[in-house]
């Protein structure tokens, strides 16, 4: 009896770790699949866009650590000036998905695939996979590492999102009265989780709040983005130079 009933937890806790790794991988397994990175054989792209990931992260945590060190902070308050710099310093996030898209050879829209594919699976991978493999297999069932994988989700929107901007904020026939609403957009990707931590703190927003809110303002800058590529598809489409979209 008593070997039976590790048994069932043990089933069981395996079967939530897998239901949370589907919920978070399969999508980005579904989007290679199902679009040109795959036709292009884009995986060492992809590859080397997570590379690109985790040297800029590296330099990120270079420049706190040196910069703007952390200081103990009373609790119930928040260290608005820590979390602006720190706000600040996801700006390299749009100069390493730059590099990307720079470095990278082929059509408009491969480029952004690479892109934004390679950098939210690396960022996947390094900061959602432990959790997900020491916690979701616990014997207390948790909410939390469902949230973690729908997270996973919202991130791989979130950075083709800034991808495909940082890729018509490079084009030199884009019009230059659409160029403050790119850049406003973008800093708005990157300060965005920055933003919805200090709404989780300051109003006490619970965790599923967050992730709502999280979903809401993602599509809303998704639609805004896919409308302002669409409409300069069509006009490359007008000039005859198909070849970028």
């Amino acid at each position: 009896y008593y070997i039976t009933n590790n048994l069932r937890g043990l089933a069981m806790t395996l079967f939530h770790f897998g239901n949370c790794f589907a919920l978070a991988y399969f999508p980005y397994l579904i989007v290679y699949k199902n679009s040109k990175l795959s036709e292009y054989s884009s995986f060492w792209p992809c590859v080397k866009a997570g590379g690109v990931y985790c040297l800029t992260q590296l330099c990120k945590m270079i420049i706190l650590a040196t910069f703007f060190p952390t200081y103990e902070v009373p609790v119930g308050k928040i260290d608005l000036h820590g979390e602006l710099m720190k706000g600040a310093v996801e700006l390299f996030d749009l100069i390493g998905l730059f590099v990307i898209i720079s470095q990278q050879i082929g059509r408009g829209d491969l480029k952004i695939l690479v892109a934004g594919v390679g950098w939210a699976m690396a960022e996947l991978i390094s900061m959602r996979l432990l959790p997900l493999w020491v916690g979701a297999r616990g014997i207390e069932f948790s909410w939390k590492y469902i949230q973690l994988s729908f997270e996973a989700n919202i991130s791989l929107a979130h950075h083709i999102i800034m991808a495909m901007l940082i890729w018509m904020w490079t084009r030199n026939n884009i019009e230059k009265s659409v160029l403050p609403l790119i850049i406003s957009l973008l800093l708005l990707c990157s300060s965005k989780q920055t933003l919805l931590e200090l709404l989780g703190t300051l109003f006490h927003v619970s965790s599923f709040g967050i992730l709502s809110i999280n979903v809401l303002v993602t599509m809303l800058v998704g639609l805004v983005a896919t409308h302002l590529y669409i409409n300069l598809c069509i006009q490359d489409n007008s000039w005859g130079n198909p070849k970028y979209h």
